[in-house]
């Protein structure tokens, strides 16, 4: 019996109504592409980071609350939303682990923002009002309808997989990277000039995107394949 790779999946917190929740489309995504998905505790504990770390064979960063602007040294101003304390800290540790490890990680959405401030990076904290409001990022539902299109990088891993210039992709956020990180490689620009899409070429599979292949994965021919790259090398 082959066992399939384990990968946890950092938790959505709901602090209205004080739980834990998850967006299907991730297990959905993960177990498409052939692996087991497991939504993890929220913890700061070192030893209990340690054995997550151990147990699982790559970790999913999921969307969520802003990342909050102590992590990349600037002050919070008003139009940064609500931002999510306990999973700053416990992601700070898994990613710092994990990538020492060299774990296979996949971020999306809040995970590309956190990925690149935890590394050194910065991030617009609302695009409309600081960066720019030409295109869309920010979408009504249904989130699995692209609203605007990327660039790929012909270097990168993501066109390797992919074959091609551009791909439209949904988008729902209104953060994004402002200084990419120097541990960092950009994959994909949207047409206003955001980073998209990232990778660690020093890392065994370390990439993040800024749209969410979660909710289009089920018909959207691009989406799957990021799934199964990530399950693959997991």
């Amino acid at each position: 019996m082959n066992k399939k790779p384990v990968i946890g999946v950092i938790p959505l917190i709901d602090y209205n109504r004080n739980s834990y929740w998850m967006l299907p489309g991730y297990f959905g995504g993960i177990t498409k592409a052939g692996g087991l998905p497991v939504m993890l505790p929220l913890t700061s504990n070192i030893e209990t980071i340690e054995q997550i770390t151990s147990m699982c064979d790559g970790f999913l960063f999921t969307g969520g609350q802003d990342v909050d602007p102590k992590l990349y040294s600037a002050r919070k101003s008003g139009v940064c939303g609500e931002c999510s304390p306990e999973r700053d800290a416990m992601e700070k540790l898994l990613l710092k682990r994990a990538m020492e490890a060299d774990k296979a990680i996949l971020g999306i959405c809040r995970g590309i923002q956190f990925i690149n401030a935890a590394l050194g990076g910065t991030l617009w904290q609302d695009i409309p009002s600081q960066f720019s409001d030409t295109i869309p990022h920010c979408q009504k539902p249904p989130y699995d309808v692209p609203i605007h299109e990327v660039s790929i990088e012909h270097s990168s891993p993501l066109y390797a997989i992919l074959k091609t210039d551009t791909i439209s992709v949904n988008s729902y956020h209104h953060q994004g990277i402002r200084k990419l990180s120097s541990v960092l490689l950009p994959m994909a620009e949207a047409p206003d000039g955001l980073i998209e899409a990232v990778y660690a070429p020093n890392k065994k599979f370390l990439w993040a995107v800024q749209w969410h292949p979660e909710f289009s994965y089920l018909k959207d021919e691009n989406s799957s394949p990021i799934f199964r790259e990530f399950v693959a090398y997991c």
